[in-house]
């Protein structure tokens, strides 16, 4: 392998005919490999088949779990929460197995009702809009575009979202909402958001009011290495600077123990917990505690949850490691034809190809049996406005898959690359 951008006229249609037929190789095995979702895999859903043993489910005040009651969740799981993002029990709803399911409720609410420092809902303005780092998590752009949003990308740093740009936007325009954050091991990149940038965003001057920060703590125990991050508390950041009720706070236990079958949680100031579960009621009487002692029980606290992780971890970081080796050993020396994140923690990496080779990369994987997530996804509206982001998803596939699959990526990152280069020369057709 040599430097794409060295090579002669002839040289790169030869490497790009060489690479078709490596490419047809794989086409020809008829595989079917998924890096396409942040899914754990088998062997991470067997680390939790203990919890499913647990027969007692009466709760430490006698409240029989198994009966309807206590919508705000048990409090032994409000104070396990409460322990993993760092505020007090007071401040969290525990609920059932997607905090998905809560961030689309809470901009729902917003949007029907507003929330306690809401002039007005969201829904009886001309526009309304929200704010996306980019790139960012697809499902949550996917809720703020079914609401009607109008989202505006703002760039990501390995610092977080450029905070410059934020303020500037939100101190002028009462219109915009919130902002989507992903604040540790950020999905996609694996970025974390430095002290300065959460308390930027807890300071900042907003012309909304009821302007929110919707916080997916995520990844907040998911690390690949000996360092533990922690960062600023959101909640406190906000209440010292007088924007309590700035912040909503998620987390779930979905890739701790089971994506379908874990527990969520929100967090947020003591008065918009009130709101939230006045909103509630007339929804639902009571989310399924049952499961919420089970995670309690089995997990017990924050130490607990980390040497849990542990585990995750050793299945987990050899995956990454693959991947990564893959591309240094494969894209590396064909000059600047892709870069790479390189996370400490959470589910996925950054892969960046060469400006306009990001669909066709991705439709030549998919062609050749290997699924990854849409080119484009990552951004609102799938309009990635360079065709250069692809998100990774190490952790399904088998360790062995993951071989393959990442050779076969290589491979068509390569050969889009090549050519890309070649129909700029008008070589294409050659």
């Amino acid at each position: 392998m040599a430097d794409y951008f060295k090579m002669s006229d002839a040289e790169l249609i030869k490497e790009r005919d060489e690479l078709r037929v490596q490419y047809q190789h794989y086409k020809n095995m008829a595989l079917n490999l998924d890096m396409s979702r942040g899914k754990p895999c088998t062997e991470q859903l067997d680390l939790s088949m203990e919890m499913l043993k647990m027969n007692d489910y009466i709760g430490e005040n006698g409240f029989d779990a198994r009966n309807y009651g206590l919508l705000e969740g048990m409090p032994e799981a409000r104070r396990f929460f409460a322990e993993l993002l760092g505020v007090q029990a007071e401040n969290v709803i525990v609920c059932g197995n997607s905090s998905l399911q809560m961030m689309y409720y809470l901009i729902d609410l917003g949007w029907r009702q507003g929330f306690v420092d809401s002039q007005r809902p969201w829904r009886h303005y001309n526009s309304i809009k929200f704010l996306c780092p980019v790139p960012g998590y697809d499902r949550h752009f996917r809720v703020t575009e079914y609401f009607g949003f109008q989202m505006i990308s703002i760039p990501m740093t390995e610092n977080g979202p450029d905070m410059d740009m934020v303020e500037e936007m939100v101190a002028k325009d009462d219109s915009i909402k919130g902002i989507w954050c992903v604040p540790v091991y950020s999905n996609p990149d694996g970025y974390i958001y430095s002290d300065e940038t959460v308390r930027r965003l807890a300071e900042m001057k907003t012309a909304a009011p009821d302007f929110k920060i919707i916080w997916d703590d995520a990844y907040c125990v998911h690390h690949l290495t000996d360092e533990i991050i922690e960062i600023p508390n959101i909640l406190t950041e906000c209440k010292k600077a007088g924007n309590s009720e700035r912040p909503l706070i998620f987390c779930s236990t979905s890739k701790i123990t089971y994506p379908g079958a874990g527990v969520a949680a929100v967090a947020a100031s003591k008065r918009n917990i009130q709101h939230i579960v006045t909103n509630m009621q007339p929804m639902i009487i009571s989310f399924d505690k049952l499961n919420q002692l089970r995670h309690v029980r089995y997990l017990k606290n924050k130490q607990g949850v980390l040497e849990h992780m542990k585990k995750h971890r050793a299945i987990l970081a050899p995956k990454f490691r693959t991947v990564l080796d893959h591309f240094e050993s494969e894209l590396t020396p064909c000059g600047n034809i892709a870069h790479w994140t390189n996370p400490k923690g959470g589910y996925f990496i950054s892969l960046y190809v060469m400006p306009g080779t990001a669909k066709r990369t991705a439709f030549l994987c998919r062609d050749a049996g290997l699924q990854l997530t849409g080119a484009g996804s990552a951004f609102p509206y799938q309009l990635d406005p360079q065709d250069t982001h692809l998100r990774i998803a190490p952790t399904y596939p088998s360790l062995e898959d993951l071989k393959l699959a990442s050779e076969l990526l290589c491979v068509a990152v390569r050969l889009a690359v090549a050519e890309k280069l070649l129909q700029q020369k008008g070589l294409n057709a050659v």
